[in-house]
């Protein structure tokens, strides 16, 4: 048995604290950007079904084994893995893993800022009436003005940066924890007021003439009647990397949470409550988008640019859409936000245990090394745009994006499964995740042992371009 063992950085104050800040976390731009837009490329309901079943068989598990790592190390995840090394008697080279998520959490925070950054922006643009009866045109004019201008891309991006690093600074419970218990409820109710808004929409022009429906049950057809001749076996990758992705696996966020979790809170309950509640987010984001976009005659297959591109048209034509477009730019804020803080947590607490400094310094440093880091994808969007300063083909944001998204993430969730599933004692998963019925358990370490890896091959081989 483990010895009793405590974090240095506090803990949370209870199980839901940290189901909300993991919620957070897994919370994000993917949730409300990319996941209407993907499930509008791979043919609506069919796609969210088998994305539902990827959750089940490869995000809960991967989820619950990171808790679980962190809570048994609690420390940074650099230290937990090589403490939990030691302490399993096996190679120190495990450690690597935690490098690699730290690695992999300061990149993706680096671009994921100035992306969150835009998401601020429209939220002001929106609210001062910018999109009013502006055509297609004129909506693009305004987005390729704002990435085209580095200073008010980069002003973007470090105002959004500045607000995460405050909220990480002041520590687990009066930062993180006071940031979530505020913005996750506030998330929420602003995703319901969306969708009642999306309840009672009418389609604009003259455009429901021909249908008997209305946007909203057009909406609901589009996201819940499965037709599996619309989704393809690449459709079926992209499933099961989102429901990997979604849930911030692999970048050592979910690790460092659980090292804050409380000895007496079930792991098991409390990653399943998590990926319900990521996931319906994600539903509520379509049954918000989708009827609005049905109503305006928009193509809901349209892309990353349904949201920057498309909405503000819809929002600039609709009744009340200052008020409802400014309130779904701030959802994407918030969203943004609560993951951004779990991102560079993995970087603060390393910072705090290994080098001694205060939380606020660490916070600092880190959010100083992110933004610098930051200003080459602010640049990949203008000045560095250009053949002369790509490689390969791809600017630094787009070398930034593949690095993380296909390599890097689905190498820290396979070790995840093989560390926990191969290297940790059995005893230990018994132990730690407390799960009491054996048949439960039994079927976790099944999944995580088999199944789980076997998946995150697949989604590597589809990310490198072998499937």
């Amino acid at each position: 048995m483990a010895e009793s063992r405590e974090s240095l950085h506090g803990e949370w104050s209870g199980r839901w604290a940290f189901i909300l800040a993991a919620t957070g976390s897994a919370v994000g731009l993917g949730n409300v950007w990319k996941f209407p837009y993907i499930t509008g490329e791979n043919g609506g309901g069919a796609f969210v079904l088998v994305y539902l079943l990827c959750i089940a068989i490869i995000g809960i598990p991967i989820m619950m084994a990171e808790v679980m790592l962190g809570r048994r190390g609690r420390r940074s995840p650099i230290n937990t893995m090589r403490h939990l090394a030691a302490e399993e008697g096996r190679s120190p080279a495990w450690q690597l893993m935690g490098w690699g998520g730290l690695l992999a959490g300061t990149f993706i925070l680096s671009f994921y800022s100035v992306i969150a950054g835009w998401a601020v922006a429209y939220f002001f643009r929106t609210a001062a009436g910018t999109f009013d009866g502006l055509t297609a045109d004129g909506v693009g004019s305004i987005f390729t003005g704002l990435i085209g201008d580095p200073e008010r891309l980069l002003a973007w991006h470090t105002l959004f940066m500045v607000m995460t690093t405050i909220v990480v600074a002041r520590g687990v419970r009066s930062g993180l924890e006071k940031a979530v218990r505020f913005l996750m409820p506030a998330l929420f109710v602003l995703l319901l007021v969306m969708v009642g808004y999306a309840m009672n929409a009418e389609y604009a022009g003259g455009l429901g003439q021909a249908r008997g429906d209305s946007p909203f049950m057009a909406g609901l057809n589009f996201l819940f009647v499965a037709d599996f001749g619309k989704i393809s076996g690449n459709g079926v990758l992209v499933a099961l990397g989102h429901a990997f992705f979604t849930l911030s696996l692999g970048m050592g966020a979910i690790m460092v949470y659980g090292s804050y979790l409380p000895k007496n809170v079930s792991i098991a309950r409390t990653s399943i409550t998590i990926a319900v509640m990521d996931t319906l987010v994600a539903l509520l984001a379509g049954m918000a988008i989708f009827p609005i976009v049905f109503a305006n005659g928009l193509e809901p297959g349209s892309g990353p640019g349904l949201i920057f591109n498309t909405l503000p048209i819809a929002f600039g034509r609709m009744p009340g859409g200052v008020f409802f477009g400014s309130l779904f730019f701030l959802l994407l804020t918030f969203a943004a936000w609560t993951s951004a803080i779990s991102l560079i947590e993995p970087i603060v607490a390393w910072l705090v245990e290994n080098r001694g400094h205060s939380r606020t310094y660490a916070a600092t440093l880190s959010g100083g090394v992110v933004w610098l880091l930051g200003v080459g994808s602010v640049f990949s969007f203008n000045i560095w745009s250009g053949e002369e300063y790509q490689l390969f083909g791809k600017t630094f944001f787009d070398i930034l994006d593949y690095l993380t998204a296909n390599i890097m993430l689905p190498l820290g969730g396979l070790l995840i499964a093989l560390f926990a599933g191969w290297r940790l004692r059995r005893a230990t998963c018994v132990e730690e995740l407390a799960m009491g019925a054996a048949p439960a358990f039994n079927l976790w370490y099944f999944v995580i042992r088999y199944i789980s890896p076997v998946a995150v091959v697949l989604i590597f081989l589809k990310a490198i371009g072998v499937l």
